[in-house]
């Protein structure tokens, strides 16, 4: 094996300088990928650095009040939204992506419509769809400052990167699958649901787990949504702040810098956790 990786070695430097502008493209892919391998490291440990030594467990109480700006519950209503959202979005994101991929016909005015929107919202900024959520959900429909609210402008927010993820997972799934499930007689609907979806689960999942980020590092958004009560709501008509909100009060007031901090490693450490979970299951349903 030695032997192999040499003789590819010394054959991809003698490529190399037959073509320098590919070798000058090849270091500044190497230089981009440890700048953003750096950059990811050093916020890391910044805010670790900066933020363990101040955790403890009054920051962990039920009760928020002045004294131990407790973030239990924002984590609390940091997971109800997560979940809100995504129940929402999730269905109607799959399901379109589905019919854009499986059912339309090619060349459709109306795909390429739904595209065009899709890929419209997704360069939308945060603070348009929270003044959008202000005036639907809080004025037009009386909510208020909702948690429902909140998360039904989460949902339209994260709605584009689930489609456009699903359909690409989808488009990925060889078309041999599709022509061999026909082949055996079964319909498209049994396809789509049997052998499709199975197939492009990870894809799906990669997206999600896009969303979930987003949804747990919105502020922008849920400022003018959700609000910023300080408590858990009692349904999901009342009015709480999430993580992310929570550590920006904190910074803002400037009165809890070292607990900004500490919520900060709490937030970083919920969002590794996501990712990692989900990166797990993604990789037992590729398995089976």
């Amino acid at each position: 094996m030695n032997a192999i990786n040499k003789i590819s070695f010394k054959q991809k430097m003698k490529n190399y300088r037959k073509h320098p502008f590919s070798f000058a493209l090849m270091l500044l892919v190497c230089l981009a990928a440890l700048i953003t391998a750096a950059a990811l490291v050093t916020i890391i440990v910044y805010v670790l650095v900066r933020g363990i030594p101040h955790l403890s467990l009054s920051l962990f109480a039920w009760e928020y009040n002045s004294e131990n700006v407790s973030m239990m519950p924002a984590i609390v209503n940091t997971v109800t939204m997560t979940v809100l959202s995504l129940l929402f979005a999730v269905p109607i994101g799959i399901f379109s992506a589905i019919y854009l991929v499986e059912y339309a016909k090619k060349g459709n005015k109306l795909v390429s419509a739904v595209r065009l929107t899709t890929e419209t919202l997704s360069g939308i900024p945060s603070i348009v769809y929270g003044l959008f959520g202000y005036l639907m959900f809080n004025k037009a429909l009386g909510w208020g400052y909702s948690m429902l609210g909140g998360a039904l402008t989460l949902a339209i927010m994260i709605l584009p990167l689930i489609m456009r993820t699903t359909e690409e997972a989808l488009l990925a799934v060889p078309d041999s699958y599709r022509e061999g499930s026909f082949g055996l007689g079964a319909g498209r609907l049994r396809t789509v649901f049997r052998i499709v979806l199975p197939s492009a689960i990870p894809g799906i999942l990669s997206g999600v787990i896009l969303a979930i980020g987003r949804i747990v590092g919105e502020t922008a958004a849920l400022i003018y949504t959700s609000g910023s009560v300080t408590g858990i709501p009692k349904n999901v008509m009342g009015s709480g702040r999430t993580l992310a909100i929570h550590m920006y009060a904190l910074f803002s007031e400037g009165l809890h810098m070292d607990e900004a901090y500490a919520t900060g490693v709490v937030l970083l450490v919920l969002v590794l956790l996501i990712n990692w979970l989900s990166s797990l299951i993604a990789k037992k349903l590729e398995k089976k």
